[in-house]
This record gives structure tokens, C-alpha cells and sequence, in this order.
């Protein structure tokens, strides 16, 4: 028994000390450190404040000290005692600075400290909770203040949630801008709503009071959100119908379908119903959204509203513009990230006249209709919005800007195309020569797709090697993607490569090869200039034979070129008197040519007495006409014809290359019978070498 209480006693001991050791450690470090400079409905103050979970041990008190420090001063710290907050003050951190905060806890054990936090002291801004307000008598428009305007400052997104006041669990819903309407509950079932809110820069609020609502068996409330998918086209016109889905603080039950009225153009409307109770090819829902399976082609308005088994909401009505009417400006300056979206932008004063409000979408490229697309409706006063999403990298998103006046009438003003991060783009497609020239061509391309882009091209690089490259603007107002290529040499090959260029760098190249014409001078050079020079080197022909004879003469040098064997006719004495008659011996001897009826001195050798050789013959001519024979051995009328010739008083120079053999012609015994033509008596004494060279003998002629 005694060894039983021992034990018994031994191990409570053990237990005890084992419980006071591990209660004797340092305190756990602290928790969801927090810091914010809080602001009430007039101001902010200028103080930050920061709070934390402490880590409460009655048995082993501990003490909190908080600490900060920025990158230009040494560590400072302010002792908080037991307290779960602490406050720095103004002097202590700069506007706009960087500052390091963290919480320390010690105790007599020892101390730890919590995670550091970095933040900018600009962006801790902490707008009080919004002040709810009632409307209407019949009606719960849930109104927010907020003083972001005065901090200069622009009201960000807002959260609203919900529950029955049987289930307390929270229904959470983003997104809300300032508004929240619901028409005056049934007593039967009691809701619970609060809201909290958040500028574009700063904290988000903590929430306000929760509002107890009473809703059953009645009707929905308030209008459904309807709107518009054009894809990626905001100004299309084959677009679908699409609306967010009621609240549960406004659906009042469950909804069990829709009407849907759609005036067309030509002037028929049609109502259509769609019911929620079963699947429908015309009716998907999906999360949040709903729209309409159908095209909205020639469709000039529309209207959705919601019915539960007690009633049916108001129609909420929109009015398509007309085509032509719709205009793309430049108003919008965004910011995106892979989780977040802010665009601001800038109205024309012109705008503000008549409008009721602003509507800032986003829709993804290439996603399915009413997929990837979400839109928020915006006071007309605002100039900021912001979406919380997943925003891949390389993919764009059409981020578009509309107007809606009073008489629900949808303007468009403004789109473009986002990316949280660019990328190089793809090769450019259909590169290719559209015409040809002799030193420029034209070089035509297609447009990369959109979802291959994976940026904004900011513009073409075009080359001819590494060193001659020229850079093509591209922009949304080019029709046609061509260029001309200048300064390149006629008939020759060439290889030219084009590629796109975003933020990231440049893209694949595309590569063509073309060879230019031959050039037209060319053509025209060899087609005019050779005729020309063929036709002068004829007349130069023709030239130097009129200048070298006379009319109808042959030129003596012609003969000498043509023949081999031509004699001189100045070793004859038969030509001695033409000598006394040759005034210009640098002149060229011709003869007459092509005559029709030539005269020709004939010479005809006969027997004969001696003394009968000086007395007149008749001869005949080739004619054969009688002619009578003078002393000079000559037809009377021919050496009359012959003297009156101008051409036999012109006479040749000797030419250098005479053959020897004529040259060295003479008559033997010319000087002793120069006034005698002929004497038969003597014939053989008298007659020189040149005639017994060149002229027929006696017996030749009558043999």
C-alpha cells in the first residue's frame, strides 16, 4: 500500500514539473501584425497605428514593444506594455517613405519577435465603415460615404455580405461601388448585412454595423446588372445578352427564371422565357453570371428581369447605338498585374452632359462567349476602377469604357489591349513581294493573330543584312502592312527578313527573296542607240564614198581594194594629154560609172598601108553606128564627149600601196611620137611596155 502512494505521489511530481518547465519559456512570438493611420468621416490622423494578437499567459506577464526603422535612420522602439497596439508618431516617418515595423514580446524568460512587415506610409490609409442610409420608404438603398475625395483620392471597390439571421454563416460579394438597393423586406425571415470599403490606395475599412433586413414571401427586389459580350470587338454588333445574378438579400427566395424582351431593328419584339428549373441550350449560368445563348445581331434594345414564386423584379432596360456612331478615343490609362487591374481615365467635359453611368469591362481574348468577361457599373463621377482576377501572362484582355444615359442608350468610348507581362511575338505571317521595280519593291505582310502577339507590337524591323534595317510603326489605324524598299541595284537578287518587336524584344524573322528588274535606260539605251549607230556607220560608209567621188563616179581606191591587178593609166601615153590637165595632184583619178549610154574612146588596130595610116576611118561603135576615127586615134564625137568631162581632170593622188610592177611602167619611146596615135609601119618600136602589157595585139583581135 505504501509502495502504491509512493508511486502515486512520485508521479504527480514529475507532472507538476513537467508543467512548470514548459510554462517557464519565452512568449510566443506575435501575430497578424497590422499597421494603418485611421481615418474618421472628416479627417485622418497622423499617427500610425499598429495591432497585433498577443499571446495573454496570467501566470507569466508579458510586455510588448514595438519597433520600426526606415533605410536612412537607426532602429527606434516605444514600450506598449501589456497593450495589443502601439503608435508611432508623425516625427518618427517620413511621407511617402519605406518603413520596417515589427513587435517584440518579453517576459522573464525570455522574448521573441513577430514578422517584419514593409510598407510605404502613403499607402496605409484606413477609411472609417460606411454609414448606411434609408431612401424610400419602400425601398432600402443602402448608401457609403467615404472620404476619399477629400484625401484626393478616388472610392475603391467595396464588399458586402449577408446571412439569415437562422445561419450565421457569411455569404461574401465584391465589387460594389457605393450602392446597394433592395425594396422593403417580409417580416418572416430577417437578414444580416454589413459592408466595408477601401480607396484606390490605402486600407480596406473595417465592417460596418450589421443591418437586419426582413425578407420573405415577397417578390425580388432591386434591378438585375445587365449588359453586353462583343468579345473582343466592344463596338461588334453579334454579341450576346448577359446579367449577374440577384443577391440572396434581393432574390427574396429562388429565382425561378427569367424574361428576356428584344426589340429588333425592323421593329418586331419578342418576349422569352427562361427557366432556371432544368438545363437549357438557350439559358447558361455559370458562378455569378448568366446570359443569354443567342445573337444579338439587329437587335436595337433589350431587357432582363428576374421572377421568384411571388413576383418579378423591374425590367432592367439597355438601347443599342447605331452602327457608324460608335467611336474608339484615347481616354484610358491602366495598370495590370497578374492578380489585379486598375484603369483611370479622363471624360470630355461634352461627355458629362446627360449621362447616368459609366460602365469599365474587361474580356478576355479568345475566351468563349460570357467567359473570362466581367464589368462593373461606376458612379459618372468616378475616374477609377479596379478588378481582382487571374490575369495570365502573354494573354490579352480588351479593356473597354462605356457611357450609359439617362435614356439607357449604351456609347462606347474607349478600348485597348492589356498584358499583366509581354513576351516576344510570333514569326510574321504571308511576308511576300507585291510588286517589283527596277530599284524598289513593295514588301506586303500579314497581321500576326491576336492571341500570338503575346504584347503590343510596337513595330516591324525590316532588313536587308545585319547593318541596313528599317523600322515600321505598327499601329490599329494601318489598313495595309507594306512597305517600300528603295535603293537597290537593278537586276540583282536580294533576301530581305521582317520581324515584329514588343516590349520583350523581337520576334522570329520571316524571310523573302526577290531579284529586281533590269532597268528601263538599259532597255532603251540598246533599243534606240543601236539602231542609231548601225545607220551611222552607214552614212559614214555612204559619206566617204560621195566625198571620194563625184556623182556616178567609182572611186579609184574602191577598184584598188577590190582588185589585184589594176594598172596605172598614167605610164600610158594613151593618157598623157589628161597629165597637162590635172591641176590638183592631191586629188583621187575616177571614172564614170553606171552611164546608160556610156562614150568610150575605142581603139582599133587594122592593117594597113604605111601611107594610108594618117588619113580618117570610119569605125563603128559597139552601137554599130559609123563613126570616123581622128588623129589622135579617137572617135571624133567620143573624145568630144570626153573632153568635156569634167572627171577626167581630176586625178588621184599615186597611192603608197601601188603594186612595184605598175608603177614601174613606162613607154619606151612615148617622147618621140607624142603627136602620132598610132604607126603600124612601126608598131612593134613605137608601142610601150604598158600597151604590150595591157593591150590586145593585131593578131589577137583579127585571129
Amino acid at each position: 500500500m505504501a509502495t502504491l502512494r509512493a508511486r502515486w505521489l512520485l508521479s504527480s511530481l514529475l507532472l507538476n514539473l513537467g508543467h512548470c518547465f514548459a510554462e517557464a519559456g519565452p512568449p510566443g512570438p506575435p501575430s497578424n501584425l497590422d499597421c494603418f493611420i485611421p481615418c474618421d468621416e472628416t479627417t485622418c490622423q497622423v499617427d500610425i497605428w499598429c495591432t497585433w494578437d498577443p499571446r495573454l499567459d496570467p501566470e507569466n506577464p508579458t510586455n510588448y514593444s514595438l519597433h520600426w526603422e526606415t533605410t536612412n535612420t537607426k532602429e527606434a522602439h516605444v514600450i506598449s506594455g501589456y497593450k495589443s497596439s502601439g503608435s508611432i508618431h508623425r516625427e518618427h516617418f517620413s511621407s511617402h517613405g519605406e518603413l520596417h515595423v515589427w513587435v517584440e514580446a518579453r517576459n522573464q524568460h525570455g522574448s521573441s519577435k513577430s514578422q517584419k512587415i514593409i510598407f510605404n506610409t502613403a499607402d496605409i490609409i484606413k477609411p472609417p465603415p460606411p454609414n448606411i442610409t434609408l431612401s424610400h420608404q419602400d425601398q432600402l438603398e443602402i448608401d457609403w460615404t467615404s472620404i476619399c475625395d477629400q484625401l484626393q483620392l478616388s472610392l475603391g471597390l467595396c464588399d458586402v455580405r449577408n446571412r439569415t439571421e437562422a445561419d450565421q454563416v457569411w455569404q461574401l460579394e465584391s465589387g460594389f461601388h457605393g450602392r446597394y438597393t433592395l425594396d422593403k423586406p417580409h417580416p418572416r425571415i430577417v437578414l444580416e448585412l454589413q459592408v466595408r470599403c477601401a480607396c484606390n490606395i490605402g486600407k480596406t475599412s473595417d465592417w460596418s454595423e450589421i443591418l437586419r433586413i426582413s425578407c420573405d414571401g415577397i417578390a425580388p427586389v432591386g434591378k438585375l446588372d445587365i449588359w453586353r459580350d462583343c468579345g473582343i470587338s466592344p463596338t461588334g454588333f453579334d454579341c450576346i445578352l448577359t446579367w449577374k445574378k440577384l443577391p440572396v438579400s434581393q432574390a427574396c427566395g429562388i429565382i425561378l427564371g427569367y424574361e428576356v424582351g428584344l426589340s429588333f431593328i425592323n421593329g418586331t419584339e419578342i418576349l422569352v422565357n427562361l427557366s432556371t428549373a432544368g438545363p437549357s441550350s438557350q439559358l447558361v449560368c455559370d458562378g455569378m453570371q448568366c446570359y443569354l445563348n443567342s445573337s444579338l445581331k439587329d437587335v436595337l434594345s433589350f431587357s432582363v428581369s428576374a421572377y421568384n414564386a411571388h413576383g418579378a423584379t423591374n425590367p432592367s432596360y439597355l438601347s443599342i447605338s447605331e452602327p457608324g456612331k460608335e467611336k474608339n478615343e484615347h481616354l484610358i490609362d491602366f495598370k495590370m498585374n497578374t492578380e489585379n487591374l486598375t484603369v483611370s481615365w479622363n471624360l470630355p467635359s461634352q461627355i458629362s452632359e446627360n449621362l447616368s453611368e459609366i460602365v469599365l469591362q474587361y474580356k478576355k481574348a479568345g475566351a468563349l462567349p460570357g467567359q473570362e468577361f466581367y464589368w462593373i457599373k461606376l458612379n459618372k463621377k468616378q475616374t477609377t476602377g479596379f478588378f481582382k482576377g487571374q490575369f495570365n501572362k502573354f494573354t490579352p484582355f480588351n479593356i473597354s469604357l462605356f457611357t450609359i444615359l439617362h435614356s439607357g442608350e449604351v456609347k462606347h468610348l474607349s478600348s485597348v489591349i492589356g498584358y499583366s507581362l509581354e513576351g516576344t511575338p510570333a514569326k510574321v505571317p504571308s511576308f511576300k513581294v507585291s510588286s517589283i521595280a527596277a530599284t524598289q519593291v513593295t514588301l506586303f505582310w500579314g497581321s500576326i493573330p491576336l492571341l500570338k502577339q503575346n504584347g503590343i507590337i510596337r513595330c516591324y524591323q525590316i532588313g536587308v543584312d545585319k547593318h541596313n534595317v528599317h523600322n515600321v510603326t505598327a499601329s490599329p489605324q494601318r489598313v495595309n502592312n507594306t512597305f517600300e524598299l528603295k535603293s537597290l541595284s537593278p537586276g540583282q537578287q536580294y533576301e530581305v527578313w521582317i520581324r515584329a518587336v514588343t516590349a520583350a524584344g523581337p520576334g522570329e524573322n520571316a524571310t523573302t527573296t526577290f531579284k529586281t528588274k533590269q532597268s528601263e535606260n538599259h532597255v532603251i539605251l540598246l533599243v534606240v542607240v543601236c539602231p542609231v549607230l548601225l545607220l551611222t556607220i552607214i552614212c559614214c560608209i555612204i559619206g566617204i564614198c560621195s566625198g571620194c567621188c563625184g556623182e556616178k563616179k567609182a572611186c579609184r581606191l574602191m577598184s584598188l581594194s577590190f582588185y589585184d591587178k589594176v594598172p596605172d593609166p598614167r605610164n600610158s601615153h594613151i593618157f598623157e594629154q589628161m597629165k597637162n590637165q590635172i591641176n590638183d595632184p592631191a586629188t583621187w583619178l575616177c571614172i564614170p560609172i553606171n552611164e546608160p549610154h556610156p562614150n568610150i574612146c575605142i581603139l582599133e588596130i587594122v592593117e594597113m598601108d604605111n601611107g594610108a595610116f594618117r588619113s580618117s576611118k570610119k569605125s563603128y561603135s559597139l552601137d554599130g553606128l559609123p563613126r570616123s576615127v581622128g588623129e589622135d586615134g579617137c572617135l571624133e564625137m567620143d573624145c568630144q564627149d570626153d573632153q568635156k568631162e569634167d572627171a577626167v581632170t581630176e586625178e588621184c593622188d599615186v597611192h603608197t600601196s601601188e603594186r612595184d610592177e605598175y608603177r614601174k611602167m613606162v613607154d619606151s619611146d612615148e617622147e618621140k611620137d607624142r603627136d602620132d596615135c598610132w604607126n603600124s609601119s612601126e608598131e612593134d618600136h613605137f608601142t610601150s611596155g604598158y600597151e604590150k602589157h595591157f593591150m590586145p595585139t593585131a593578131v589577137e583581135i583579127l585571129g
